[in-house]
């Protein structure tokens, strides 16, 4: 109908709608370009088991918060954010390095009392700054409480400059069900 009304008009109109027709083809006719997110793409988080024996009998390999290295700064350095976490959140955690079957990560342990407090900004929020910290050093982030019940994710693609982050939370509902956000 809209064409109809543009083919009365003068010859000039005529060449507009000629060529508003050819663009329209030509653009519905363009194969659609990935977007940025299908281009970044990010990795599911890891799904290795959390151990927590290594907080007491900790390996050469992982750092906690009971590691010092007396040469110099041990990363990934999260004592800071731990001692500015709100009411104490951040009990402790456990720093993997990267291997050939996953990228480096740190599972955060929480205080499940003070977790269960937080709104979901505020969980949110926890994770995007440690899981922030962490990233400066290569790490992706699982936090946990002491049940080994998974809490949340932030989960990066280092393999892009800058890299591409997600975070992913596990919502206790009044039920006590959980899913996944």
């Amino acid at each position: 109908m809209h064409i109809l009304k543009l083919c009365d008009r003068p010859w000039r109109s005529h060449r507009q709608a000629s060529f508003l027709l050819l663009l329209t083809i030509t653009l519905t006719a363009l194969p659609v370009a990935p977007s940025l997110a299908q281009m970044r793409l990010i990795p599911s988080p890891s799904t290795a088991p959390l151990e927590l024996d290594l907080l007491t009998k900790p390996k050469d390999y992982v750092i906690t918060a009971n590691t010092i290295h007396p040469e110099g700064l041990t990363v990934p350095s999260l004592w800071w954010a731990q001692q500015n976490s709100e009411k104490k959140l951040l009990d402790n955690w456990i720093a993997y390095p990267a291997s050939e079957k996953e990228p480096a990560r740190v599972d955060l342990i929480v205080n499940q009392q003070i977790w269960s407090l937080l709104e979901y900004v505020e969980r949110y929020d926890f994770v995007n700054r440690l899981g922030s910290a962490a990233r400066n050093f290569g790490y992706n982030v699982r936090v946990f409480n002491y049940q080994k019940e998974p809490l949340a994710t932030y989960t990066c693609n280092f393999s892009t400059s800058p890299a591409s982050c997600t975070i992913q939370t596990t919502i206790n509902n009044k039920i006590g069900l959980q899913r996944s956000l």
